[in-house]
This record gives structure tokens, sequence and C-alpha cells, in this order.
């Protein structure tokens, strides 16, 4: 299944995309006294799956909604935790210099930053070294806590595209990486969220990264130092993963930060990130007032 979530005058609408167009699925229930918000959604994680599937039984040809005339929302908008796992590609720790690790690295993202597809993305004047970075976002479905790494993938609702937006010079100011990385709106998501049923290999993944058309990064996801099943399971280990709970896998080789010429993102720089099997996600960088 591939969802995705509706910007209506109510708010959020969970929608699920088609051969035959988009159901806006949150409609589809309150018409049969029901109440399914993307929120309510990503809480039930693959337990919601069946309420799904039951409610495009019921769904008529009138209901298919032409993607084209809708505004797209954030996957996963209000997710309990976003953790990230940095130098997680082999080749982008190669071009940072930074020595290839032997434990994720793990830090964290608040709700402040979610953003949608399309949607501008404000860089304060407080900071200068602003950068882009294409990952693999997992999205986990039911509650796991001690997760055995062979099992790990059964816990994962889905996938989608994200840009882990970065401030390296605030990123860098102290051994702490959080004030670089949660900025308003420093992680976009979207514009799908793949079930994972529907992809058999999250190892085997082409991700880029485009700067006003010109390509910056182009991997894939076998290049990853921790594969997801091994970062599920570990996190599990340390804290209790919740449905909805949003993990960025890390990013591939081409950031600005490892380039010798540092020309760091500036208003007006349009940005897109793409997964394979996933979608892409365009954000145009833009003056804070």
């Amino acid at each position: 299944m591939i969802f995705l979530n509706i910007v209506t005058p109510e708010g959020y609408a969970l929608g699920l995309k088609t051969d035959q167009g988009v159901l806006n699925l949150t409609a589809l229930a309150a018409a049969s006294g029901q109440s399914l918000t993307p929120s309510s959604f990503y809480q039930k994680g693959l337990g919601g799956l069946d309420e799904v599937k039951s409610l495009v039984e019921k769904a008529g040809s009138a209901d298919y909604l032409d993607e084209a005339s809708l505004q797209i929302g954030p996957v996963a908008p209000t997710p309990g935790k976003i953790i990230c796992i940095g130098l997680n590609y082999r080749q982008h720790a190669i071009e940072t210099n930074a020595p290839i690790p032997t434990f994720p690295v793990v830090f964290s993202k608040f709700n402040n930053t979610i953003s949608a597809p399309n949607q501008p993305i404000l860089l304060p004047t407080v900071a200068v070294e602003y950068d882009y970075e294409v990952e693999l976002a997992v999205v986990i479905g039911r509650k796991a806590h001690y997760v055995k790494q062979e099992d790990a993938l059964g816990y994962v609702l889905g996938y989608c595209t994200a840009n882990d937006l970065s401030v390296r010079d605030m990123q860098m100011r102290t051994s702490q990486w959080l004030l670089g990385k949660t900025f308003d709106g420093f992680s976009p998501m979207g514009p799908y969220l793949v079930t994972s049923d529907e992809i058999t290999d999250p190892q085997n993944l082409w991700l880029r990264c485009w700067v006003n058309g010109e390509k910056r990064q182009d991997s894939n996801t076998k290049d990853m130092i921790f594969p997801v099943d091994e970062i599920v399971s570990y996190l599990s280990q340390y804290m209790t993963l919740e449905a909805g709970d949003v993990i960025l896998t890390g990013t591939p080789q081409g950031v600005v930060l490892g380039m010798a010429v540092k020309n760091w993102l500036k208003p007006g720089d349009e940005v897109t990130v793409e997964i394979e099997k996933l979608g892409s996600l365009t954000n145009r960088m833009a003056a804070e007032d």
C-alpha cells in the first residue's frame, strides 16, 4: 500500500494512492461513522491495515481523486520519536574524514522539524552552513523492545523519502549535534509512505539528491554500515520503539560538508531528494523574515 496525507480545511486527511486515484480514507471512515486520521493510523501502525482494506472495499468510483489536484502533507506528521543515525554510509564517513563507526551514531530531531513536500524551508540568519541529506526514513509499525535483528523488519510499517537538512556551523559548534539538526522544518518527509510488504529489500534502493537540477548525491542503501534490521534491533535494546516512530537511517556521500568548495544552501535553492520505489520530495529554501 502507498499512503499519503492530504491537506484539507479540517486538517490532514489520510489518503491511499491507487491505480485508479487517491482515496480520502478519513472521509470514507467518517461516512461510515468511524474516525480515521493520519495520527490515529500511525499510532495503530500495522494493526490499522485491515481497517484500511475494509474501507477500500466500500469505495465507489466517485471516491477516487486526482492526485494532481491535491496538496500533500508530510508523512507521519506527529511521530512520538524522530531518531537519526549519523555517518551510516561508508563513503559519506570517508568524505567527511570521520572514522567508520563501530556502533550506530544516534541522535534525535523533534516534531518542529517536520515539513511537507513543496513547503518552503526558511533559513534563519543565525547560521550560514546549510546542507542537504537524502535519507531513507523508516516508520515503526508496532511496539518493539528487545527485538532480534532477524525479526526486526517485521516491526516496520513502511518507508519514505526524507531530507535530513543540517546546519553544519551549529552542528559542529559543540560535541552534540542536536542544535544543527532541529531548526524548524528541517525534516521534509514524503510524499508517500510505502508499506514494508512492497519493499522486499531496504538494502537495495537507489537514493539521489539534486540542487537546482544538479545531481549531488547518487548512491544505494547497500553502502549502509548498519542496515535497517540492525538499526531497529539495536535501538530496541535501549528504548521502546512505538508505532509511528520515525528513524532516519543516514545519508550517502555528496553533501556540501564533504566538498572542497563549500557552496552552502541559500535562499532560492531548490532541493529534490528521491529514493527508488518511494518517490521524490522537493523543497525550496527561503529567507526568514
